[in-house]
């Protein structure tokens, strides 16, 4: 079943009954001229079991601490935002899987040889989504980016990854002049930023489930980043938001700020289309199946991770 991606980006009061999620309105609430059985009825229910990402979006949010608790039960990913709207923190359950034990020990000990093979896979699969995008969008010649991915070696020592996100980059955003990547760069960084922190969020919560520490990463090893794995397998994913994005310009254009429309189209991301293993499926349901096969690369089942591919 595909998860619920709710957001709130106005005050609110978020509870807990019966396993359910409550909404309420303050204005609703706090009104003396409105009858209590109106307010009931205004109250709306989901169950905590359908959902998969909640972010928060205004400072005049209240969430009960039971509401926390039983969300994270069910593997729920929690996201604040920031003053300026946009996502700033990630809330993750510690353990999501039977036997984390033994996973974590299967993670810790993975051989150095077979990290490097797992990123080179992960690198390959990111510049070969990144060409079928500016093919599919900018009708762009990826010749060179097909080329560098089939070159990609072990641990990608010659950095084809760095070599291949300048060309993407380039040639992405045409009409946008002397456009870079930059987190605090001008949009539509911002579009970026917010879209990446979504699927961020995806994965962390798929990586919890399949029992993996999202700290420990096969290449990413900042020791000030808590989810460096999260941010190694989502490297093929990232070109999906991107297509989306470019959608999202080609209506409202390159926003300063994101609206609300903008925003929703976002929180469509982990419903995406993808394929994966050769069968489309919800973006979602594919990171679960790409981590699960990650673990069973670590504890030897099998060499190959699943990623999905941009046709």
């Amino acid at each position: 079943m595909i998860k619920k991606t709710l957001y709130f980006g106005n005050p609110a009061y978020l509870s807990l009954t019966n396993n359910q999620l409550v909404i309420k309105l303050p204005e609703v609430e706090k009104s003396d001229s409105l009858p209590e059985s109106f307010k009931e009825q205004a109250a709306r229910t989901i169950p905590t079991e359908d959902i998969g990402v909640m972010i928060l979006d205004h400072k005049q949010i209240t969430v009960t601490q039971g509401l926390l608790e039983n969300l994270l039960e069910n593997n729920c990913a929690v996201i604040t935002c920031n003053s300026k709207r946009m996502p700033i923190g990630l809330l993750l359950p510690l353990c999501g899987n039977t036997t984390q034990n033994e996973r974590f020990k299967d993670q810790i000990e993975a051989s150095l040889p077979l990290k490097k093979q797992l990123w080179q896979q992960t690198i390959k699969q990111k510049i070969e989504n990144q060409a079928a995008v500016l093919k599919q969008t900018r009708n762009e010649t990826v010749k060179n980016m097909q080329i560098w991915a089939n070159n990609v070696k072990s641990g990608d020592p010659d950095n084809y990854e760095a070599r291949a996100a300048a060309y993407y980059w380039k040639s992405l955003f045409p009409d946008i002049l002397n456009f870079t990547r930059d987190r605090e760069g001008a949009p539509p960084n911002n579009l970026l930023n917010y879209g990446y922190a979504i699927l961020r969020a995806i994965v962390a919560r798929s990586l919890v489930s399949s029992g993996l520490l999202p700290t420990l990463g096969i290449h990413h090893h900042n020791k000030y980043n808590a989810y460096c794995l999260a941010d190694d397998i989502m490297e093929p994913y990232r070109p999906f938001v991107d297509k989306l994005i470019i959608e999202i310009i080609e209506e409202w254009g390159c926003p300063e700020d994101l609206t609300t429309e903008i925003k929703s189209k976002l929180l469509g991301i982990p419903v995406l289309d993808v394929k994966i293993n050769g069968k489309c499926s919800p973006l979602m349901i594919a990171v679960g199946q790409t981590t699960a096969s990650l673990y069973k690369c670590f504890n030897g089942e099998q060499r190959k991770i699943s990623y999905p591919i941009i046709n």
